[in-house]
């Protein structure tokens, strides 16, 4: 019995290349189906950081709304950089590293804007929300028709790439 164990310990067999290689090949499959997955993954953390941006700034203007009689009536668009000089809103930062969100404005509320610009703003009417639209150079929550979304419809799908 102990001859059968030294020789057991001496028999120093390793994996062949077959199986190697065959390990080497599951390995790769693995990896190709789980890194677009990670990838997609991080994506979606970003658009809903996105989403939740722009539900920051909703708030916001819904602070702004109540401290001042003006916004109460008529339609305003309130650019994010309005907003943070106002300090109804800190500072916030893109999920898209080296991406800042355009602000806008950054000293006065403005009724004669579009809506179409490249800039991040809300829209009151009538002491209302209507509509946020907050984008970078890269993405943005917006439509397709370069205007904004409304407060309701927040979601990841609204995150679009390359906003006008």
């Amino acid at each position: 019995m102990i001859q059968n164990l030294k020789n057991r310990l001496k028999d120093q067999r390793g994996l062949t290349l077959i199986e190697l290689l065959a390990v080497i090949v599951i390995l790769g499959i693995i990896a190709a189906i789980a890194v677009p997955s990670i990838l997609g993954l991080i994506d979606n953390t970003k658009k809903d950081a996105h989403v939740a941006n722009a539900q920051q700034m909703v708030n916001s203007a819904k602070m702004a709304i109540t401290t001042d009689v003006n916004l109460q009536t008529g339609t305003v668009y309130l650019p994010l950089g309005y907003l943070q000089t106002q300090k109804f809103i800190e500072p916030i930062e893109s999920p898209d590293s080296g991406e800042n969100y355009i602000p806008g404005n950054t000293t006065t509320q403005d009724s004669t804007f579009d809506g179409t610009a490249k800039t991040s703003y809300v829209k009151i009417v009538n002491g209302e929300v209507t509509e946020v639209k907050l984008v970078t150079n890269v993405r943005g929550v917006q439509t397709g028709g370069k205007l904004g979304v409304v407060p309701s419809a927040l979601k990841r799908g609204v995150v679009i790439n390359n906003p006008s």
